[in-house]
């Protein structure tokens, strides 16, 4: 029985502590500690992958074959930056499917849709490219020497490429990333 003074001091300490937790993570609410390398709280904010390999046209199961990611040799952008930086009059008119955005032009790992994707169309070959017309082209911004992808970058991509992979049926062999991906 000489114990109930040491139970109720206890009990009185945890009381104050859970309720000091409690304001602490309210006054935060919508506004997250600082984020390292990763924040859970940006990533679940961002749309679901499945989301983004929706398209308004019908998806044919055997339409695509390839998949490859590649940098956009850009510090920062977003579709929009992206295609006037390649003198492009129209943002409609970028040469890949998707866009994975580092936080400089659009919120870290968010993917963006190009109308290329929406309508079904493949990527046309230039002096950078030589793939095929059944090849999926995912865009991550960055140059991949000084400006690497963010590691939610590479989660969300590699989310993308799984539901890709996965949803046409594309074989790992058929999946390409740049050399010094991770």
């Amino acid at each position: 029985m000489s114990n109930q003074p040491r139970v109720a001091k206890v009990l009185v300490v945890l009381l104050v502590s859970m309720t000091a937790g409690a304001i602490v993570l309210m006054a935060l609410d919508n506004h997250p500690p600082s984020a390292g390398a990763f924040c859970l709280s940006t990533y679940y904010r961002l749309d679901p992958i499945q989301e983004s390999t929706e398209s308004r046209v019908t998806q044919a199961p055997g339409r695509w074959e390839y998949i490859e990611v590649y940098y956009s040799s850009t510090k920062a952008g977003n579709i929009d930056q992206l295609s006037s930086l390649s003198g492009l009059a129209s943002s409609d008119d970028i040469n890949c499917h998707f866009v994975i955005c580092n936080g400089l032009g659009g919120s870290n790992g968010h993917i963006q849709t190009t109308e290329k994707w929406q309508n079904q169309w493949s990527v046309i070959p230039d002096n950078t490219w030589y793939g095929s017309g059944k090849t999926i082209r995912l865009c991550v911004v960055a140059d991949g020497k000084n400006i690497r992808p963010t590691d939610s970058q590479i989660r969300r991509t590699e989310s993308l490429v799984d539901a890709l992979s996965k949803k046409f049926s594309v074989t790992p062999a058929k999946i390409f990333y740049p050399n010094n991906w991770r």
